[in-house]
């Protein structure tokens, strides 16, 4: 960490060029001797994805920022202040620090707050960060989590960790197992120190192998923002025995979409089938990942259009959690009705369906956008189908 970059002189040039061509200005260059062109440029890259992801950050004066790696694997701030509501108590540790997002947002939550992290100079900079975010509870330490949780002797209200899927050998990856550190070999310890364990994982992990994988797993949290799933959240609590919650969040400006139901019931829930009715109903990403399909049909009191089509209809609007439409025309897919598409414009979207939109719209010349949407489906008659609908504001 070259704290010379705190320099006001330093700062207010990179403030001043956080939308210049840093192409441009490394081939220019920086006539400042105490740091180089390259640091500056780090910064200003850095600082730049930290607008909307970290506004915190962002707005706070004098902040030193790490390598791009580090900004773009830490937590965004929506995601951190939503987990850290998950559990309180009165201490907690962070094995996997990092950039120290999460950490600032449990240190809200929780009385003592220890961040971990082996990086010398990011966990300088965490450090030096958390002075200027005017926080007091949270003690930075440079140390490896999991051996600094081996020979200690403290307990914890709370262990997160937020292992890295950047395997030295393997390059990037999504099994528990394949991650550093690998929690599946060190589950032991972690309830030795504490009785609940947050696990942060990649969305991509399937979460049947995922409880495979792990054991006393109490609820995970399949967390999307924007309709992105941007993180699985994995709620550990020693000799839990009982059903597993999923829960599902959708993080959105205006207003959250939450569902949640038992996996347990899920696996002994069936939808209840109909043809397309007043309203079509598309479930955000989030529920799409947690595969809660019977239940939400159940819960909500919507019919499902097909089995694998995960697509709902009622003909009373009900409060989903996804996008809602008003039903225009139902038409089978052949192609008379096909050529009345030519040369329209519309927003596709295909569910259980042979053709992709690429191919529908490239051979059909359906244009991109409007107000129009078109639903490629298969009914519960097994039938082909196009729904044209308009979106309920």
């Amino acid at each position: 960490m070259n704290k010379a970059i705190i320099n006001t002189e330093i700062q207010e040039f990179i403030n001043k060029n956080l939308n210049s061509d840093v192409l441009a200005l490394t081939l220019k260059g920086t006539n400042y001797f105490s740091v180089t062109t390259i640091e500056i440029i780090e910064q200003i890259e850095a600082k730049k994805r930290c607008e909307k992801k970290l506004p915190t950050w962002y707005n706070t004066q004098n902040i030193y920022y790490p390598n791009k790696l580090n900004v773009e694997q830490t937590s965004s701030e929506i995601t951190a202040k939503y987990k850290s509501k998950i559990i309180n108590g009165n201490t907690f540790i962070d094995l996997t620090g990092g950039f120290g997002v999460d950490s600032y947002y449990f240190s809200k939550q929780f009385n003592s707050v220890e961040h971990c992290e082996i990086d010398k100079n990011l966990s300088e900079i965490v450090k030096y960060n958390f002075k200027q975010l005017k926080i007091k509870n949270i003690n930075a330490l440079n140390i490896d989590g999991i051996e600094h949780l081996t020979h200690s002797k403290s307990n914890y209200d709370l262990i997160y960790l937020d292992p890295s899927r950047r395997h030295e050998s393997k390059g990037k990856v999504f099994f528990l197992k394949d991650c550093i550190p690998n929690v599946t070999t060190h589950l032991d310890l972690l309830f030795s120190r504490s009785k609940n364990i947050m696990i942060k994982t990649s969305p991509l992990l399937d979460l049947t192998i995922g409880i495979g994988e792990l054991k006393y797993v109490k609820a995970i949290h399949v967390v999307a923002v924007n309709n992105e799933v941007k993180e699985l959240l994995w709620i550990l609590e020693n000799k839990f025995n009982g059903g597993i919650q999923i829960e599902t969040v959708n993080l959105k400006k205006e207003k959250n979409d939450h569902f949640k139901f038992s996996l347990e019931n899920e696996k002994n829930t069936q939808s209840n089938y109909n043809l397309p009715l007043t309203y079509l109903y598309e479930p955000n990403s989030a529920i799409l990942k947690s595969g809660g399909f019977d239940s939400i049909s159940k819960e909500l009191k919507v019919f499902k259009l097909h089995k694998h089509s995960h697509l709902y209809t009622s003909d009373s609007l009900v409060d989903f959690p996804g996008r809602t439409f008003n039903i225009e025309n139902i038409s089978p897919f052949n192609k008379k009705e096909l050529k009345k598409l030519t040369n329209t414009k519309a927003n596709i979207t295909t569910r259980n369906f042979p053709e992709s939109v690429q191919r529908i719209r490239k051979k059909f010349k359906i244009k991109d956008g409007g107000n129009s949407y078109m639903f490629f489906t298969t009914n519960m008659n097994s039938e082909k189908i196009m729904i044209k609908a308009s979106k309920v504001s």
